[in-house]
């Protein structure tokens, strides 16, 4: 008999991530797809490399369990992100840095006032969705057409490159952590858990914008590390770090790395892993990407009544960080340098075609929601006390 942890529906209601899809004064509501077993399987994956006390796909939410959001459609769960409708369907739009909000009125063409969002709307519903992107990806905003279902596959999530021989140490591996917000530090946070040492490094100039959320999200994340901020700039500094590290982390566009004299390829054949984290993947570096509009973009969406409501809380992220750690434990079980691109709409793309499972309802009970299937009944869990 299929166990609650198998079932796509089931997994999906003991994460956490499901209370927090749906609109606020409505049922929580099913993900297409299995996103919950997709965290599973990976960090089964890492721990079959022998990590110990690897935590399960309550990973998804667990964000959200620190900072106290809560389902709110057609918003994110943070609320930095929306479903907007436009002339011919629905585009999805994150506005999470100050300079987003500096953007709108080139967006719009039109002053935006004191109600940004609702200018935005008023604009979305006279363009069309392809116009809408268009221009979104012309001011560098993070944005995606939102499909009525997830799309064929345009390449894997993850895509590794070989490069040539690596020697293996024998000490813990040294990771050179230079990513930001969620995804690339759940990653280092997970091969920490390995054993590797783990260097976070941080652009003195532009902090990481994961401290302006919750104090305890950002500690957690980092397991007490104190980043070593530099010059991003200064290239002879950057260098030396990437020439003593084992594995490089990174979630920048490759031509900024180049600019610098750094360059991916290169490092990779040396004997290194490198695993870069993108939007849209390394062949497209003009896109940006926050968790929720990637995923919205890639059809992990929740359709209720028409209206397309985020899934989870920035799921792109959580999916993508687990992703990203398993390939690398995997790569350091392999005697070769390798470059690691990762897609975080393609991650989330498998996540949402992955087999549903069978047909499972949401139901109301006493004290709260569960979800049915296979015989089987899971109430759905508040955020962070997966199981």
């Amino acid at each position: 008999m299929t166990s609650p942890a198998e079932h796509p529906a089931l997994a999906w209601a003991a994460s956490g991530a499901m209370s927090l899809t749906g609109r606020a004064a409505g049922p929580p509501l099913l993900a297409p797809g299995d996103p919950a077993g997709a965290v599973r399987r990976a960090l089964n994956r890492i721990a079959a490399h022998g990590v110990r006390a690897v935590p399960g796909p309550e990973l998804l939410s667990e964000r959200a369990a620190l900072s106290g959001v809560t389902r709110d459609a057609p918003w994110s769960a943070g609320h930095a992100f929306r479903g907007l409708p436009t002339r011919d369907g629905w585009l999805g739009l994150s506005l999470s840095r100050d300079s987003d909000l500096d953007l709108l009125p080139a967006l719009i063409e039109d002053e935006v006032g004191m109600a940004p969002w609702e200018a935005v709307a008023r604009w979305a519903r006279r363009s069309t969705t392809a116009s809408a992107e268009a221009r979104t990806v012309l001011l560098g905003l993070a944005a995606a057409p939102i499909p009525s279902r997830p799309p064929a596959p345009s390449r894997p999530g993850v895509v590794v490159t070989r490069f040539g021989a690596r020697r293996r140490q024998q000490r813990p591996p040294r990771v050179l952590d230079l990513t930001a917000l969620w995804a690339g530090p759940l990653c280092a946070r997970l091969l920490g858990l390995g054993g590797a040492e783990i260097l976070t490094v941080e652009s003195a100039a532009r902090p990481d914008g994961a401290r302006l959320g919750a104090p305890e999200f950002y500690a957690r994340l980092h397991d007490g590390r104190q980043p070593r901020k530099i010059d991003f700039h200064d290239g002879g500094t950057l260098s030396g770090l990437i020439a003593s590290a084992d594995v490089v982390l990174e979630a920048s566009r490759p031509r900024a790395l180049r600019q610098l004299g750094i360059d991916a390829e290169e490092v990779a054949a040396s004997g290194k892993i490198w695993l870069s984290i993108t939007a849209r993947g390394r062949s497209e570096p003009l896109r940006v990407g926050f968790g929720d509009d990637v995923a919205a973009g890639a059809g992990l969406v929740a359709w209720d009544d028409g209206l397309p409501c985020p899934v989870g809380d920035a799921i792109a992220d959580p999916l993508t960080g687990v992703a990203a750690a398993a390939a690398v434990f995997d790569a350091l079980a392999e005697d070769e340098g390798c470059l690691i691109d990762v897609s975080m709409r393609d991650v989330c793309v498998e996540a949402a075609l992955a087999d549903p499972g069978t047909p499972a309802r949401v139901v109301k009970a006493a004290d709260g929601w569960v979800v049915e299937a296979d015989h089987l009944v899971m109430p759905v869990l508040a955020p962070g006390s997966g199981r």
